[in-house]
């Protein structure tokens, strides 16, 4: 006697079907979890290396950095942070380590030809400071590097760039300040770190992140510029600064039209003004003539 095959909505293997294709079709945030991936599991999947995960930068903009943290500076001298900061000038803050085999030197140099064609001058308009990451780095390396960088600027060892070493306790409490995120591997007995150059205000605050090995000139200007708060630079940086705006997505200064139209607008006005006020003494000087 002929009889039908069992539904595949009433046998087991069916009904499984049925419900994995349920769950395929669920919104991910009606799932357990609510969606949400646990970072171990996105990090075990990932084919960075195991030292690389975790090594980032976290922008912190508008932070404090901790103006407390002790350093020792190129001459052995113990320092506080705030003894190195100006009060009155923006800084570029540069963590690097001095035996760094390649990214460390890549930064800074591009950091030291960028800086010569900025327009801007250190020590007069901008100051900078770079904090080993190292604890074992020593005030002497810190000597050797200050006066090598210096003079590759054509700057008198007398210029205001700061290099300094510190314990490990002090070097997380600036890093994790700014959003630094490194780590130490100890197969190889290296740091692996971003490439970003910090810019931070006269108070101390975190204003701007430079990311890279290659930098514009153009951007390094306005976030110093921006950092300050027109404090520095010509009366026309501070116009062009009115005309780009930083954007988040490309990380760099870019060509703001509202901006552009606000000036344009004050320039027109200005000089309806002007005329309005020369057509206004030529009828005084008419009337007294009369």
């Amino acid at each position: 006697m002929y009889t039908h095959p069992p539904s595949p909505f009433t046998s087991r293997a069916g009904m499984a079907a049925l419900l994995l294709a349920l769950v395929a079709g669920m919104p991910a945030q009606a799932l357990p979890g609510g969606g949400k991936t646990p970072r171990s599991i996105i990090e075990a999947q990932s084919d960075a290396p195991p030292q690389v995960r975790g090594v980032d930068v976290e922008e912190h903009l508008g932070e404090l950095v901790p103006l407390e943290a002790q350093f020792t500076d190129a001459f052995g001298k113990p320092v506080r942070l705030r003894d190195v900061l100006p009060r009155t000038k923006p800084v570029l803050l540069t963590l690097v380590y001095y035996n760094c085999p390649l990214l460390c030197n890549l930064v800074i140099n591009e950091q030291i030809r960028t800086m010569r064609e900025l327009g801007l001058e250190l020590g007069k308009d901008y100051e900078a400071v770079a904090i080993s990451i190292d604890p074992k780095d020593t005030p002497a390396q810190s000597l050797e590097r200050r006066r090598r960088h210096l003079q590759s600027m054509g700057k008198p060892e007398t210029a205001p760039w700061h290099f300094l070493t510190g314990t490990e306790e002090n070097i997380r409490r600036v890093a994790e300040a700014v959003g630094f995120k490194y780590s130490y591997d100890a197969s190889t007995r290296q740091y692996v770190h971003p490439a970003v150059v910090h810019v931070v205000t006269p108070e101390g605050a975190m204003s701007r992140y430079l990311y890279g090995t290659s930098f514009r000139p153009q951007d390094m200007k306005l976030a110093l510029v921006e950092a300050a708060g027109g404090r520095v630079g010509t009366s026309f940086d501070r116009v062009v600064l009115t005309c780009f705006k930083y954007d988040t997505a490309t990380r760099r200064y870019g060509f703001y039209i509202f901006g552009f139209l606000r000036l344009g607008a004050l320039m027109v006005f200005c000089a309806l003004a002007t005329m309005l006020a020369y057509y206004w003494r030529r009828e005084l000087k008419k009337g007294a003539a009369a």
